[in-house]
């Protein structure tokens, strides 16, 4: 089976979709970049009642909060983004991957059937289940493959 196939039959839901934080509406714009920072997140998904209300990401920290020092101690909904894009578990790797690319987003929030946030999918978790699903080929891959040493190494 190709890559390309496998992307269109594997389901969101299979991937690790675990690399962000919950936060609460209302929570500091500080509070929320010190949950993320010792999250190790880049995204938060922000919730309201439970469900998902919104999203911040780095880039919204480089767009909404840089040069805007004062947002610091607002609540994150004054800076977050409010319209999501989301996707069910139950979607096909590859149309994720698609939404991302054509939105330019790094980050596409999961919720199931019922609005409850099951994760959130990002270009490493594709890159995590390939590198698990096919390791010698991902790991042991050269960073430029096409590129050829001019002398051995070592040599002058």
């Amino acid at each position: 089976m190709s890559l390309k196939e496998v992307l269109a039959t594997e389901q969101v839901r299979h991937l690790d979709l675990s690399r962000y934080c919950r936060i609460e509406s209302g929570t500091s714009v500080r509070e929320t970049l010190a949950t993320m920072r010792a999250e190790k997140a880049s995204a938060a998904l922000i919730t309201r009642v439970g469900e998902l209300a919104g999203i911040f990401t780095e880039r919204d920290v480089m767009r909404r909060v840089i040069d805007a020092p004062e947002t610091l101690d607002g609540p994150i909904d004054n800076v977050m983004t409010g319209k999501v894009i989301t996707v069910l578990p139950d979607t096909a790797a590859a149309d994720a991957l698609w939404l991302m690319d054509d939105h330019h987003f790094r980050n596409l929030p999961v919720v199931d059937r019922q609005g409850r946030i099951v994760g959130d999918m990002t270009h490493a978790a594709i890159i995590g289940y390939l590198a698990q699903r096919y390791p010698v080929e991902i790991l042991n891959r050269p960073p430029r493959p096409e590129q050829y040493p001019r002398k051995p190494e070592g040599g002058d």
